[in-house]
């Protein structure tokens, strides 16, 4: 079969590296493009050409069709894999391909102009019979009536969206018009097109898709189903495979439905299939995919069968290699995002620099990344840092594998949604699979309280003691640049004494601990007057062990720039900072700078100002908004936090801020 010799992937982070490991693995050579930011990305050093097309903003850099087919012209590429996002559903630069004598690896254009457009797709999808909600486009006056002749509660959609862009659920009409607002700028804004479009929400939904696989010889099947209930924002975070929801007949009508839709368009490649499933388990078709998906991993995991590969040989033309009844389910697979973002802070991107990154190394699992080590993560991009993916026989074996694979997964420096994984997994409505799309909304808080308990519940001188032995055997502590040498009080006091004190501030408390230092990595410790023998056992690489009491601890231990620990324990991170380490300049603080000053606006993290609500002179009421950055493509809305009057806006609508930029100062 006729195969590829080059390929360039537009795309960046964990999809572009999944993109070129099927390709090495065919003998294709590897292209990737790059934004000055992502320089140090592990997608530009996995593949064998990179090349850097810009700075920062997408529309220079990944969105820019000229330079991205520039690149693939200039290096002899044979074809174009788009990924998912960006150009993956592109019409025009399909079109650019094409003209420039380069493979699209993706479906033709036609399938993708109707399937592109939500409206245009449920029309469609309409005449061949397949269950569809009611829904309505227009005009913003057009569908503020419309939408008083539907029942709330509405969902509003970006008509040309994907990926839980550009969405929101309406449940009262005085919220109706700021929510048409906000998503059609977000439609022009990730899409370039600011139509949107309503339909009726069905309240408490199953979300199921199936993948489907086309050729340009009419031939399509499907590859079964996911399940893809588990959402924060209309984002997917938990995907698994076979659904646990619906039954073999509903399975075998689902799978029809979707290869009705595929052979009708004319579809070529890989694609999917979305459908709404309510507690009846009546099935509604939502929308198609016309490109892979970030879950396609749980369905290669359970038929065998690497859909990237599939896309590279129906692209250049070959005919499907596999037919509908070759394809089976075998066990179950289950895949969680793991998120740059604040669970308990209704999931805030949160972009910043790490000092620790372990993944974990059991068996039959799978992990999708761009990254390999510690690395910044910046505000540009979307949040997610990598998929995990487990597999087992059945859903039970396969939870409890990926409850022990996200223990042994580690991030320390930025918050991770890992510990929210856990708890979400150990949730008797996720065990039981009593779920529906608003599992998040109904049981996150719950969750955020069962962490809080459970880390509250923890045996607190196990991760204190842990970096105590951290902190007296590690040598780069001892020696670690941003600490000077006049100014550390064991140089000042004899660092080895027989019997020394060590100051650690721990949940906002000062603890004192005696330590004697025995023989053979022996040490005593002496914490609110009890004693605790302990012995190292391992301190490698961040890892720690330790025994205590006959029982052995396993901790993962790092420190930032700035000399605070982060120290991993049974799914949960301590915050801790040793005081008796002094930096240089801590005999010049200023009681000021650690002084918040209550009348500066500040962003919550860097981003680009897309709106400002408000001018110079306004008096705003608590819970204004000020004005709205956007950042890891989401809105984020800076708030009045109290009755104020604005002095000075030191922002214009699209600068880029830092979390230290003062946005407004208040009189």
């Amino acid at each position: 079969m006729k195969l590829f010799k080059k390929i360039l992937v537009a795309n960046r982070g964990e999809i572009a590296v999944r993109v070129m490991r099927t390709a090495k693995k065919l003998g294709i050579a590897t292209v990737a493009i790059y934004s000055e930011v992502d320089k140090e990305s592990l997608h530009v050093n996995y593949a064998d050409e990179a090349y850097c097309i810009g700075e920062v903003e997408l529309s220079d850099t990944y969105l820019n069709i000229n330079k991205i087919i520039d690149v693939a012209k200039q290096n002899g590429c044979d074809a174009i894999h788009p990924g998912y996002g960006f150009m993956a559903e592109n019409s025009k630069f399909v079109t650019e391909c094409n003209n420039a004598g380069i493979t699209f690896i993706g479906p033709n254009t036609e399938s993708m102009r109707i399937m592109g457009n939500k409206i245009e797709a449920r029309n469609f999808v309409k005449k061949l019979n397949v269950p569809l909600t009611e829904g309505v486009t227009g005009s913003i006056e057009n569908l503020i009536s419309a939408a008083k002749k539907i029942k709330f509660p509405i969902l509003i959609k970006a008509a040309a969206g994907g990926g839980g862009k550009g969405m929101r659920i309406v449940y009262k009409e005085s919220e109706l018009t700021e929510a048409i607002e906000a998503t059609s700028r977000e439609a022009k804004s990730y899409f370039g097109d600011e139509t949107v479009y309503i339909e009726k929400f069905i309240e408490e939904p199953r979300h199921i898709e199936i993948q489907l696989l086309g050729d340009n010889f009419g031939n399509v099947i499907h590859l079964f189903e996911r399940e893809c209930s588990i959402q924060r924002r209309y984002q997917k975070i938990i995907e698994e495979s076979p659904s646990p929801t619906i039954t073999p007949e509903v399975r075998k009508k689902m799978g029809e439905a979707a290869v009705t839709i595929g052979k009708a368009i004319g579809y070529n490649n890989a694609g999917t299939i979305e459908f709404l499933v309510d507690k009846n388990l009546n099935f509604y078709f939502l929308e198609m995919n016309t490109r892979i998906q970030v879950e396609h991993p749980v369905t290669e995991m359970v038929t065998g069968i690497d859909i990237v590969e599939e896309q590279f040989y129906i692209a250049i033309g070959n005919p499907l290699r596999i037919k509908q009844e070759d394809v089976k389910q075998n066990g179950h697979a289950i895949e969680c995002r793991i998120y740059a973002e604040d669970p308990s802070n209704n999931f805030l991107p949160s972009p910043g620099k790490m000092c620790f990154y372990k993944t974990p190394s059991l068996t039959n699992i799978r992990i999708e990344t761009g990254i390999s080590k510690n690395t910044e993560i910046k505000s540009f991009f979307d949040p997610m840092l990598c998929k995990l993916i487990v597999w087992e026989n059945n859903r039970e074996l396969a939870n409890q594998k990926m409850l022990n694979s996200l223990h042994e997964f580690i991030i320390h420096g930025i918050n991770t949604n890992i510990s929210y994984l856990i708890a979400l997994l150990q949730n008797d409505a996720f065990i039981n699979n009593t779920i529906n799309t608003k599992f998040c909304d109904t049981y996150t808080s719950k969750i955020i309280e069962q962490i809080n308990i459970e880390k509250e519940g923890v045996q607190f001188h196990i991760p204190l003691l842990a970096y105590c032995l951290y902190t007296l055997n590690n040598k780069n502590i001892q020696e670690r640049k941003h600490y000077s040498d006049e100014h550390n009080v064991w140089n000042i006091i004899g660092y080895w004494r027989e019997v020394m004190k060590i100051k650690i501030l721990f949940n906002e408390k000062e603890y004192f601990i005696g330590v004697e230092v025995g023989k053979n990595l022996q040490f005593i410790f002496e914490l609110n007057s009890q004693i605790y023998n302990t012995q190292l056992i391992e301190n490698i690489e961040g890892k720690l062990m330790f025994s205590l009491n006959n029982s052995i601890y396993t901790t993962y231990i790092s420190e930032d720039e700035k000399g605070n620990a982060f120290i991993s324990y049974n799914g949960h991170i301590f915050n801790m900072l040793r005081k008796d380490v002094l930096k240089k300049d801590n005999s010049t603080f200023r009681l000021e700078d650690f002084v918040e000053d209550t009348n500066t606006i500040t962003s919550p993290m860097p981003g680009k100002v897309i709106k400002i609500n408000a001018k110079e002179g306004d008096e705003m009421k608590k819970g204004d908004v000020f004005l709205i950055i956007e950042a890891m493509k989401m809105e984020n809305r800076i708030f009045a936090a109290k009755d104020c009057k604005i002095d000075k806006i030191n922002v214009k609508t699209g600068d880029m801020v830092e979390s230290s930029t003062a946005l407004i100062t208040l009189i």
